[in-house]
């Protein structure tokens, strides 16, 4: 891609004669390049969602304390995966809404989240894997 991008360039200058090609790649070129590198990292998450910020904060100590998060998530979550103990598979950027999105890419596997307020309710994010 950035071949491709160094050759428009010179073609542009060669074509229209244009000055601005010796001072460097033109403005908003570095961010096509830029661009074109996708993120294709995927994690695995489970999650908790309740309606109830203070539900979420008594669910995390439990999870603090040692407790099982499959299980806090049938019991608790609202969420149609909570019968599956949270688990929401392998997802991308761009699949999730923005808050739990970047929570979830800054987490490390194994880490638990606290509780993450999105227009759903408050989530409680694990990572299960990353690849």
């Amino acid at each position: 891609m950035k071949k491709l991008i160094i050759q428009l360039l010179a073609m542009t200058l060669l074509l229209t004669g244009s000055a601005y090609a010796w001072g460097g790649v033109p403005a908003g070129a570095e961010d096509l390049w830029d661009s074109s590198k996708k993120d294709n990292t995927q994690i695995a998450a489970q999650h908790i969602l309740v309606q109830d910020a203070a539900d979420a904060v008594m669910i995390k100590k439990e999870l603090d304390k040692g407790g099982d998060f499959s299980y806090y998530a049938q019991k608790y979550s609202i969420c149609p995966s909570g019968k599956n103990g949270g688990f929401l598979g392998y997802f991308g950027r761009g699949q999730m809404v923005p808050e739990f999105e970047k929570k979830a890419f800054s987490m490390e596997v194994g880490e638990i989240s606290n509780p993450v307020r999105t227009n759903f309710g408050w989530h409680i994010i694990k990572i299960v894997d990353k690849r």
